[in-house]
């Protein structure tokens, strides 16, 4: 499957939807085509994602590392209502946003490994990767220093009026942080194109939010700046999908930011290096089991669009072709030369 027709593609258009198909209350059916294309995003980030854990155990990533396993839905289902043009911003779990884009597997693979062929030339690691021709502005390490970023994101997109929207992705955790809220009271002063995505996994690090948030409804957190929000179910890419159309065409009609908190979770620890004692292992298999994202998908395709077994193992074997070839080449393109190290330090002008 090429990489262009692949993750870069816009989600394609619905096909009419059938009048005696039941619908569920405030979320909006996909037709078959939008089933399969959200079905195949999220399973390459969860496949990429298993691989780029099991190369960390072998030594071959190193530093730090953060899965987005259980996640998928927020970006993907934000990415299908975006439009082409819109930029996207995160933190540092970061490779589903980054795949979702349309960056090259084996350049995001490459750039886990430090070599050459990696979006940053094998110096940046997990937390340091850009694609300015993909739109996608980085995934930061500093937490929440992306929110003030993707808001001067917002800023060059109203004052160069380009009709785009900055998608600014962060946690539960880095919601927190003073910047956050700085961020939120100049893009609401000046009515600035962005959308907020908290993408609340529960823990911030291994602190429970109930621990470290006084207010736990974080699409409450723009209220004393007039930021309209709403909590939206992370863990189904049609509620998200929904979510995000309302907010972008806000925000694109000139309105201002607008806050989506996306209820989601991650099964793996916080990084490579976290047990996750803070969680029992019964509520890690609960949430796998009733709420998957992709299993939710997987399941309405077998059920409602009758499509087959040997049709979806059939996609899942060419996402793994696509991440094996990425991890074969993350594991044989040279590393950068030592003289490396004295470049790309400073822009001249």
């Amino acid at each position: 499957m090429p990489a262009a027709s692949r993750a870069g593609s816009r989600a394609p258009k619905g096909t009419p939807r059938d009048p005696a198909k039941k619908t569920i209350p405030n979320v909006l059916q996909f037709s078959k085509e939008e089933e399969l294309h959200a079905y195949r995003e999220m399973l390459l980030i969860r496949r990429f994602e298993e691989k780029a854990g099991q190369m960390y155990g072998m030594g071959l990533i190193g530093g730090f590392c953060h899965l987005y396993i259980g996640q998928e839905a927020v970006v993907v289902g934000m990415q299908m209502a975006a439009q082409e043009g819109d930029q996207v911003i995160t933190g540092y779990r970061d490779h589903g946003h980054m795949l979702v884009c349309g960056m090259d597997p084996k350049g995001v693979m490459a750039e886990l490994t430090g070599r050459r062929g990696g979006y940053s030339k094998g110096k940046g690691g997990s937390m340091h990767m850009f694609s300015k021709e993909k739109n996608f502005f980085g995934g930061h390490g500093i937490v929440g220093a992306q929110v003030s970023l993707g808001t001067g994101l917002a800023f060059a997109n109203w004052y160069r009026n380009n009709g785009r929207v900055s998608l600014t992705y962060f946690g539960d955790g880095a919601a927190n942080q003073g910047q956050v809220y700085e961020s939120f009271n100049m893009a609401a002063l000046w009515k600035l194109p962005v959308v907020y995505i908290i993408e609340n996994n529960r823990y911030a690090m291994g602190t429970a939010v109930t621990r470290a948030s006084a207010q736990t409804d974080f699409s409450k957190r723009g209220l004393s700046f007039n930021i309209p929000g709403e909590q939206v179910d992370g863990m189904d890419v049609r509620a998200v999908r929904d979510a995000g159309r309302r907010a972008i065409d806000y925000c694109r009609s000139g309105q201002g930011p607008y806050i989506l908190e996306m209820q989601t979770y991650r099964y793996r620890g916080h990084s490579m290096s976290d047990p996750a004692k803070y969680r029992s292992k019964d509520e890690v298999t609960r949430m796998r089991e009733e709420h998957d994202p992709i299993e939710q998908v997987r399941r309405r395709l077998l059920g409602e669009w009758k499509v087959s077994e040997d049709e979806l193992k059939t996609i899942d074997a060419k996402v793994r072709e696509i991440v094996n070839e990425a991890a074969e080449f993350a594991t044989h393109d040279p590393e950068p030369d030592p003289s490396e190290l004295w470049t790309d330090v400073l822009l001249d002008a």
